[in-house]
């Protein structure tokens, strides 16, 4: 009897620890420029890092970015990734844009004098766990690139 009463609180036991899983939790994302580099041609490609907080995979299915530095306005992003980045975890998104002048004399100016240039990005980012809706997320980051040792054109 006493066999059967041990046995069947393990039995239960075992059933409550499998029926939860890990937890599932949704934090908002974030952007941030890993890589600028200056084409040829004056465009510049970015490579932009989607960061994944959350506990799950995130689908980015769309950014409205303003690429600043101080108060002035560089480039408007706007793109539609389609990344899928897993759990905790980032990814690099790579976009080519058309700065303004003001901008392109930035990086110019910061390339030439081996300076850093400070940037801010804001706006919103639509993503959401794969298997539900995206919802949008609103944005702000600011930080610096530097020119990168080596690299003739590139700030990282």
């Amino acid at each position: 009897m006493r066999a059967r009463v041990i046995v069947s609180a393990l039995l239960a036991s075992l059933l409550v620890a499998c029926s939860s899983g890990p937890v599932k939790r949704v934090s908002p994302p974030q952007a941030s420029l890993s890589q600028l580099t200056v084409k040829a041609d004056g465009q510049w490609q970015l490579d932009l890092r989607l960061q994944n907080f959350s506990t799950m995979g995130m689908r980015f299915e769309a950014l409205q970015l303003e690429l600043r530095s101080g108060d002035e306005l560089i480039a408007n992003l706007d793109a539609r990734p389609g990344l899928v980045v897993g759990a905790e975890s980032g990814d690099v998104y790579r976009l080519d844009i058309q700065p303004n002048a003001h901008g392109r004399l930035l990086a110019a100016t910061a390339l030439a004098d081996a300076r850093s240039l400070p940037y801010q990005l804001s706006g919103k980012l639509d993503a959401g766990p794969e298997d539900g809706r995206s919802r949008q997320y609103p944005i702000t980051f600011r930080s610096t690139l530097h020119p990168a040792p080596g690299l003739p054109g590139v700030l990282r």
